[in-house]
């Protein structure tokens, strides 16, 4: 495990991963007619889903929990790309659709927005918290 990285359980993170997994199959299902709004952005999704998903199961800093969610859209798209170059074919159709079959440079661009919009996400949210206050002396002030 790479230092600075725990196995926890973080609750609210594990629910937006599961919110965001049903809009990310309303949007395979139901959405399949809505065109780039069904591809690009559930590529946008699916790599803050995959974000949220680390999150929920490994405490560390936002940048590499991100930057391991952008790497695996970039798995899923080399994948895409190899298969096409083998002529590979998934018989399994929700895999297929989960997965996507033809490797595209736009996709690639979603993925770095997806992953643009979890760092900013999160640094909202951290602006957002109160910040810890100093410790205060128990000496009186003179």
């Amino acid at each position: 495990m790479i230092r600075g990285m725990r196995w926890r359980l973080a609750p609210l993170s594990l629910a937006g991963a599961a919110a965001l997994f049903v809009l990310l199959a309303l949007l395979a299902t139901v959405g399949a007619r809505w065109g780039w709004v069904r591809s690009f952005l559930g590529d946008v999704l699916a790599v803050v889903w995959v974000y949220l998903v680390f999150k929920a199961f490994i405490e560390a800093r936002v940048l590499p929990l991100a930057l391991a969610a952008f790497g695996v859209g970039l798995l899923v798209e080399l994948g895409q790309y190899l298969a096409a170059a083998w002529q590979l074919h998934i018989p399994n159709r929700a895999l297929r659709i989960v997965l996507g079959s033809t490797a595209d440079w736009w996709d690639v661009l979603a993925y770095a927005i997806g992953f643009a919009a979890v760092l900013a996400g999160e640094a909202l949210l951290r602006a957002g918290r109160p910040k810890a206050s100093a410790p205060r002396s128990s000496m009186p002030v003179r």
